[in-house]
């Protein structure tokens, strides 16, 4: 992975990820490992870069900023909301917001999506970002915690004001349940094509997700990958 040429911009050394974006190196990070190799596969990276009319970008769980600054790169893009919770992680969202200039098109907001405004705990596994965690039932290797804020549907409504045609990206380790739910009394699944999300059905469950989405018109459920862990891609 160190063989990967380096190189810097605006005083941050980062990497040309496998998806073409740069990132703030990160050497003891799994997530960055993932994204630099390219371990997420392209299918929703192709579909972002193929989107040829205006929508926005909702992104739950942007953790570095992987999927943010591919769809700020589409010019069809109008406006991206990130949403991260975790201090360490929100900063290197803005690292790499500055560094691929995605910083005017990008919302980064330091907060997580939830059924309650105010502060929470969240689980954290040191050397993977991406593992972080609020579901009430967590693994024991989520060894860490740390407190975070919260936002809920009271303050997603003026958030998500501007937002229409939407395309959104859920990544939240197992919470994905109240996130969604949150987001259809929003009101924001009705202004939504398609939204992203993981499915790890140890934890998730699939079917109430599904139905929910259905009742706010999703049609099509395409999964990514195979097994028990997989994603989900459903359009309208």
């Amino acid at each position: 992975m160190n063989s990967l040429q380096t190189t810097t911009i605006d005083n941050v050394s980062c990497v040309k990820s496998h998806y073409g974006v740069y990132l703030r190196t990160k050497w003891t990070d799994a997530t960055f490992h993932f994204c630099c190799l390219g371990r997420y596969g392209n299918a929703f990276s192709d579909y972002l870069d193929g989107l040829d009319a205006e929508f926005s970008f909702i992104d739950i769980g942007a953790n570095q900023g992987l999927y943010s600054l591919i769809a700020a790169r589409n010019p069809h893009c109008t406006g991206v909301i990130a949403f991260e919770p975790v201090a360490s992680s929100f900063e290197y969202l803005l690292d790499n917001l500055r560094i691929n200039q995605a910083h005017a098109k990008v919302q980064a907001i330091n907060a997580a999506v939830s059924d309650t405004a105010g502060m929470a705990e969240i689980a954290i596994k040191p050397g993977h970002s991406g593992a972080a965690s609020l579901r009430s039932t967590k693994p024991v290797w989520l060894s860490s915690a740390e407190t975070i804020k919260t936002v809920n549907v009271e303050q997603l409504n003026s958030v998500f004001a501007g937002a229409i045609n939407c395309v959104i990206k859920i990544d939240v380790e197992g919470h994905e349940l109240t996130v969604i739910q949150e987001l259809m009394h929003s009101g924001v699944l009705a202004r939504s094509d398609a939204i992203y999300y993981e499915v790890n059905e140890d934890w998730v469950e699939v079917e109430h997700i599904q139905k929910l989405l259905k009742s706010c018109g999703f049609s099509h459920f395409q999964p990514i990958g195979a097994g028990a862990h997989y994603d989900i891609l459903a359009t309208k």
